[in-house]
């Protein structure tokens, strides 16, 4: 016979490797790295991550500012000999800052397509759990109705065919008061269906705010892209207003893009926190479901793992 055995589940590389980022309150105190949305220092953990980029963002606009400034103000008559050596330097920057740009939005591309994808995947996953919870929910109260109904039903019936027989009457009580304690384990269990209606609707909102992030940032690159064609545009056609008017842009897709940057910063450490140690946070939640029923904790974690 062919041997069953049960795969453990191993988080990613760098779910690891995102959750070792270092964990500071707004207090500039650490904190504990387990997933705890609902504490507010585990929150304002994440904000701080946050913090960071809008730091970078800021520390980005200062040293265009600078440049900008300097080249203003630094600006002076030259001769014709001295403008060619300058402008080409300009140039072939410009097509090399543009080729960068390039390549860090076809990255960018990518990586929305994968994170769709495993949101996707992960959508999959808890419907599958919701399945496997309605499932269990009704196995469960079928089996109590049949015991209820069909299993006391026969049993009364065999109660009369062998009531002259003292030893088959004893037994019959016997399957009687087995059939009672297992109605009465039954009963014990938690009621999985609030637990599926939670994770039905965890699903559904997953889903639709996936959809329209995954939108977002796809309009973001395009932006992006477009302003980068456009400022090659205007360096090649020598026109000023071109390049001002996609220096302003630029400079509102460099904000947008240390914005998402900071919000994606924010969100992949929270998910790492919670893939590298699922079963503790999902325990806590099931809680008041798990107390509701005379079960233990070891079981409802054997029973989360073979989900």
């Amino acid at each position: 016979m062919m041997s069953l055995a049960r795969v453990d589940y191993i988080p990613p590389w760098w779910t690891y490797w995102l959750h070792n980022f270092p964990h500071i309150n707004l207090r500039f105190q650490p904190i504990d790295k387990s997933f705890q949305p609902e504490d507010d220092n585990y929150q304002q953990s994440l904000i701080f991550l946050g913090c960071v980029a809008a730091a970078g963002l800021g520390l980005n606009l200062l040293c265009l500012a600078i440049y900008l400034s300097c080249l203003c103000c630094c600006r002076k008559e030259e001769e014709e000999e001295s403008k060619k050596p300058n402008s080409c330097c300009v140039t072939w920057s410009a097509v090399a800052a543009g080729l960068i740009t390039c390549v860090a939005v076809g990255v960018g591309f990518y990586g929305n397509s994968e994170t769709n994808d495993g949101v996707y995947q992960l959508t999959y996953s808890v419907y599958n759990a919701n399945h496997s919870l309605g499932g269990v929910d009704s196995l469960v109260t079928g089996t109590m109705g049949s015991m209820k109904s069909g299993l006391h039903l026969h049993l009364a019936r065999l109660d009369e065919i062998f009531a002259t027989r003292g030893d088959y009457v004893q037994t019959l009580q016997f399957m009687q008061q087995m059939a009672d304690n297992v109605i009465k384990q039954l009963l014990g269990l938690p009621d999985w269906e609030n637990a599926k209606l939670d994770l039905a609707s965890i699903a559904d909102q997953t889903a639709n705010i996936e959809y329209y992030r995954w939108l977002t940032y796809l309009l973001l690159l395009i932006v992006d892209l477009i302003i980068c064609l456009l400022a090659c545009l205007g360096l090649a056609k020598q026109s000023r207003w071109l390049l001002t008017t996609m220096m302003v842009f630029g400079v509102l897709a460099l904000i947008l893009s240390w914005t998402s940057l900071g919000a994606d910063l924010a969100t992949a450490v929270g998910t790492s926190d919670f893939c590298v140690s699922p079963d503790k946070f999902i325990m806590s939640q099931t809680k008041g479901i798990i107390s509701a029923g005379e079960i233990s904790s070891e079981s409802a974690l054997k029973t989360l793992k073979c989900f």
